[in-house]
């Protein structure tokens, strides 16, 4: 390489400062948090205990930058050459073109002859150590290091100065030769960050084991100077082939690019009871008992975006598609063809493996990938299984819809009561003010039947049918009465009839 390969990217030739360039991660939803990736130039922390994916980070890190036909290097002071090719063929990565630096003290005891590149606890071998780092820079020039981890030069010195002399020589080298650093190092206590205040940026990575089901990975930008970032927590998995995260939704522009628009649900009278259908972009929550009908009206709604060549996704949480299948062909739907087809998406969710953020990104794709303009969730108490705090779930749950309502995209919310009968239970969680329109589902008995009845009791859009309908399903669909204006009672569950006409009875 020419010897202006590594000069400063914020110098230019006469001297003036030039707008600082970004450097990839490697990681997508990591590069989006941060604006676009990292600073060229610049030294990062990635801290976090053992487990949380420090070094699986910093690899891929260095493999965006041999994709980029950029020279990298990892100086490894706690793993052996042998330990991170054991890692990355465990994620089906080649360091094949990553020049490796180690540091190892067992090295050390089985070749005497090398302890000079091994960190031992005096300031002799210290200097020794850091003599042979920067003999290796000069000779890889490198464009991106990592060196993992810190820790163990940390505990060589016992007095702090000498430890934060040792550190700013290092970076200041690190960032004349306008290397791109990642150093990996354990969470300290407030009273050891002497490494935070000199780097340029800190990415926390933090590993929290649920009572039940997988362990939660979260990611967290705890500082970077000079660049925006999204701030706050963001889930995170690590699966073969490297970290995945998972950013939350943040607030975009409030126009929307679609226009407003009544979407049928294919049932004349159910439209005629929603006030002309479903609104484009709005959200609806379908509320009531089990068995009420609520699953059947959705899939009624799936089935007329189907017919106006719409795509849709169906998200699963208390069936198996197959079950969910099948309860549609007995409506007369047939709905495995549409998914050949590539028309309808169903995808069975398990809160206890995947997280609400992952589920939301998975929302995200079917509808930059897929073009998904329906989309139905049932039920929300999958959704309270996976994020018991119902405070943060209504958060999350608000970014979603409003995310979901810029694009025109409309979600239908299916949300159970517990029990049957009760009708003062109240639902696992209050989303009525979260969502533009409410269809309540409910059973009543009269003559011996039990029937089941439903009602839009809000709809922000527009006017609506304050009466009850009832709702009776079978192997031609779902059909929906007229209204039932000479009953009284409906919804206590035992209705009084004060008609005259036999005709406004229920069928």
């Amino acid at each position: 390489m020419g010897p202006d390969t590594h000069r400063r990217p914020d110098d230019d030739a006469s001297g003036n400062t030039a707008e600082l360039t970004r450097v990839m991660t490697g990681i997508e939803g990591l590069d989006e948090i941060l604006g676009g990736g990292l600073l060229r130039g610049h030294v990062y922390v990635v801290e976090g205990d053992a487990g949380t994916g420090k070094t699986t980070l910093a690899l891929q890190f260095l493999l965006d930058g041999r994709a980029h036909n950029e020279s990298c290097l990892i100086v490894t002071t706690n793993e052996t050459r042998d330990d991170l090719t054991t890692t990355a063929h465990s994620h089906g990565w080649s360091l094949l073109g990553i020049e490796v630096l180690e540091l190892s003290l067992a090295d050390a005891i089985a070749q005497p002859e090398q302890q000079q590149t091994v960190f031992r606890p005096s300031q002799v071998e210290l200097h020794e150590t850091m003599r042979v780092v920067h003999a290796e820079l000069e000779r890889v020039q490198p464009a991106r290091v990592v060196l993992d981890s810190m820790s163990t030069l940390r505990d060589m010195v016992d007095q702090p100065f000498t430890y934060r002399r040792y550190v700013l020589s290092l970076r200041n080298t690190l960032v004349t030769r306008g290397c791109t650093v990642l150093i990996t190092d354990e969470l300290l206590e407030p009273s050891n960050l002497h490494l935070r205040t000199l780097v340029h940026g800190v990415i926390r990575l933090q590993r929290e084991v649920t009572l039940y089901g997988n362990q939660r990975r979260q990611v967290e930008i705890v500082k970077m100077r000079g660049m925006n970032f999204r701030s706050g927590r963001h889930d995170m998995l690590i699966e073969t082939g490297g970290l995945r995260v998972f950013p939350r939704f943040m607030d975009e522009p409030r126009h929307t690019g679609y226009t407003h628009e009544s979407l049928s649900t294919g049932v004349e009278q159910l439209d005629t009871l929603l006030g002309g259908g479903l609104d484009r972009g709005t959200s609806t929550l379908l509320i009531g008992t089990t068995g009420t009908g609520k699953s059947s009206v959705a899939m009624q709604c799936v089935v007329a975006a189907l017919q106006r060549r719409q795509n849709a996704a169906v998200y699963l949480f208390d069936e198996r598609p197959t079950t969910w299948f099948h309860r549609a062909e007995q409506l007369g739907f047939n709905l495995p063809q549409e998914v050949a087809n590539g028309n309808l998406f169903v995808q069975q969710i398990n809160p206890a493996e995947m997280s609400p953020a992952q589920f939301a990104h998975e929302l995200q794709q079917a509808i930059t990938q897929r073009g998904v303009q329906l989309i139905i969730i049932d039920s929300l108490t999958g959704y309270v299984n996976a994020m018991p705090d119902e405070r943060f779930l209504t958060l999350h749950l608000h970014e979603l819809l409003t995310w979901l309502g810029q694009r025109g995209v409309t979600p239908l919310l299916v949300l159970d009561h517990h029990g049957l009968f009760e009708p003062t239970t109240r639902p696992p969680l209050d989303l009525s003010y979260l969502t533009d329109t409410v269809l309540f589902f409910r059973y009543f008995e009269y003559q011996g039947v039990v029937r089941r009845a439903l009602s839009v009791v809000k709809r922000r859009s527009g006017p609506h049918e304050n009466t009850p309908r009832e709702l009776t399903l079978g192997p031609n669909g779902i059909v929906v009465s007229a209204p039932l204006r000479q009953f009284r009672g409906v919804f206590t569950g035992l209705p009084t009839y004060e008609g005259d006409a036999a005709s406004d009875q229920p069928r």
